[in-house]
């Protein structure tokens, strides 16, 4: 059996799990990105906004790698700011889907060296936006798991719950016996 997921369904999801979060906290106000990542958390991100940022900032300077470009230094993008947050997620979807469109097929399989914080990585541009888009994935997990677990409730985030590759959802009514 070959299964064929595209690079699109996952971003499909992720862009419905951004409005999801961004609508949720929307709703529970400034005070929901100052939540803790907690004390064991990566001592890089302090709370909520600073993950969001990271998460976006990410995506952006991958691209800028990839491309070759300088990378914007986000670390000056405020983390307690929602709006301000979902533009740079905005702006770096929009740049990774250009990139997506416009880069080269012979290209997608040839490695090159990467540097990220302290290592080098010799990395294929293919296997790079796959990590981007399951980065993404993952981070928005352990973000709703810090909301709820300080009391900020929500509905399923489940890949089987989003639009992405069509289905529907159809609540039923409990049977009250």
């Amino acid at each position: 059996m070959s299964v064929d997921l595209k690079l699109e369904t996952l971003l499909d999801y992720s862009d419905w799990e951004r409005q999801k979060v961004h609508d949720r906290l929307s709703k529970e106000g400034p005070a929901a990105l100052k939540v803790s990542t907690g004390a064991n958390g990566d001592s890089r991100f302090q709370c909520v906004g600073d993950l969001i940022r990271h998460i976006f900032s990410a995506e952006k300077r991958y691209i800028e790698r990839l491309s070759g470009q300088e990378l914007t230094d986000t670390s000056a993008w405020p983390n307690d700011d929602l709006e301000a947050l979902f533009r740079l997620g905005q702006q770096s979807r929009r740049e990774f889907r250009e990139f997506l469109a416009k880069f080269p097929d012979d290209q997608w399989d040839l490695p090159h060296e990467q540097k990220l914080v302290n290592s080098v990585l010799t990395l294929t541009p293919r296997k790079i936006v796959v990590h981007i888009a399951l980065h993404e994935i993952r981070h928005w997990a352990q973000i709703t798991t810090m909301l709820r677990m300080n009391g900020v409730k929500d509905d399923f985030h489940d890949f089987l719950f989003s639009p992405a590759l069509g289905g529907s959802i159809r609540r039923e009514q409990a049977s009250a016996s």
